[in-house]
């Protein structure tokens, strides 16, 4: 069974920064793409950042210029630079994955349990 374990959310000042890191183990062939989303309440969640294993990377409008995603296929890995925050940054993010489990089997979906992160004077 694959887990993710999230790091690096917490409250920030507008205007910050914040690193925020997940890191997926269990049986994993192969990790398809590697990505960040964040919710607030009454809202659903919403694509921040994902970044395939051939290193190409899409971002929602809102985030481009400030936020940053990589990953480091070795250690399975992914990583969000969160850059010149501001208080509608305001949201729990969320770590996902897609994996296969063995080759030439369809992709596998997982999530992170989330890690709150708060921009506010």
């Amino acid at each position: 069974q694959v887990q993710l374990v999230e790091s690096g959310g917490g409250l920030v000042q507008p205007g910050g920064s914040l690193r925020l890191s997940c890191a997926a183990s269990g049986s994993i062939f192969s990790i398809y793409e590697m990505g960040w989303y964040h919710q607030t309440p009454g809202k659903q969640r919403e694509l921040v950042a994902t970044i395939t294993n051939r290193e190409i990377t899409n971002y929602s409008d809102s985030v481009k210029g400030r936020f940053t995603i990589s990953r480091d296929n070795a250690k399975n890995t992914v990583a969000l630079q969160m850059n010149s925050l501001q208080p509608g940054d305001t949201a729990v993010y969320y770590c996902g994955i897609k994996y296969g489990a063995r080759p030439a089997t369809a992709p596998i979906e997982v999530w992170g349990p989330g890690t709150q992160v708060t921009v506010s004077s």
